[in-house]
């Protein structure tokens, strides 16, 4: 079995988007999130998790330990349900196992975690036997992310469409192309920031040195096996990665994320592409303990 990680991380992820929708909002008909009294673009922590997941299963297939248990087409308690089949119990014989054995819910809890990559990883709650005796658990996994938002304030653009693939036969009759729109920004690259905590890896999920190296490659590859026409060329630009000497840290995160500067050069008015900004990132500012990786 791999190492569990012995150091704390805090990472940055700067992803780009031409002509997409990065991360429509259902509440506002699917235009690209925004916040109101600022412009900046948002894209959620839940996106950004949902393309991790599905880069990771795309490069793993559900290979033994990195299945992934938020899953499409796959109802939860369907997942919940393999461990109760590996300790060879059901909803009706739980009370009897758990007088038997105390520690089940440990046991059952520790299984989730180590046949399922994203529990292992993002945490999970796990309670869909909410009328059984027992359920999977609640973990807090050692890796989150925070929002992301866009360096500079986006602007949303709405584009009218036309198309031939008529609705109904009766409409077909009357009309040989139907409008339509789609939302897209010209162009706009985001920021988000993340966390890797080695405590809780220790001591809740396991989430070992080969997870984190999966972790990183996932993270990079995320837009690259997961390409729509609605979300546009997206690509991830650049990952930094701090890595503290300790498990508990050697310094503050915002000391880390204050070292990466983002900015467009002088001289452009509008954005248009990666070239069009400057990443700097002040190493001679780091803390003692602390050491920086640009993956990207």
């Amino acid at each position: 079995m791999a190492e569990v990680i012995k150091n704390r991380y805090e990472f940055t992820i700067l992803f780009d988007v031409e002509n997409g929708n990065p991360n429509g909002d259902p509440d506002a008909g699917n235009m690209p999130r925004i916040d109101p009294e600022t412009g900046y673009g948002i894209v959620t922590d839940v996106c950004l998790k949902r393309k991790i997941r599905n880069c990771v299963e795309t490069m793993c297939e559900d290979k033994e330990g990195y299945k992934i248990y938020i899953k499409d087409g796959v109802p939860l308690n369907e997942s919940d349900n393999t461990a109760y089949i590996a300790f060879g119990t059901d909803e009706k014989k739980i009370k009897e196992l758990k007088k038997d054995d105390p520690e089940i819910d440990k046991k059952i809890c520790q299984f989730m975690c180590n046949n399922f990559f994203d529990i292992r990883t993002f945490g999970a709650v796990m309670t869909t036997f909410v009328k059984a005796a027992l359920n999977c658990g609640q973990v807090r996994g050692p890796v989150q992310l925070g929002f992301a938002r866009s360096i500079d304030p986006i602007v949303t653009q709405e584009v009218t469409i036309t198309r031939v693939a008529i609705t109904t036969k009766k409409d077909a009759e009357n009309k040989s192309t139907e409008m339509g729109r789609k939302y897209i920004v010209p162009y706009a690259l985001y920021r988000v920031d993340g966390y890797i905590s080695a405590n809780l890896a220790r001591k809740v999920t396991g989430f070992s040195e080969d997870d984190l190296a999966l972790l990183w490659q996932a993270i990079i590859n995320m837009f690259e096996y997961d390409h729509s026409a609605a979300r546009g060329n997206m690509a991830v630009r650049e990952l930094i990665v701090f890595k503290h000497a300790t498990e508990l840290g050697n310094a503050p995160a915002y000391k880390l994320f204050d070292t990466v500067s983002v900015k467009r050069k002088e001289g452009v008015i509008a954005a248009r592409s990666y070239s069009d900004y400057e990443v700097e990132v002040a190493e001679n500012k780091l803390p003692e303990g602390v050491s920086c990786v640009r993956m990207i």
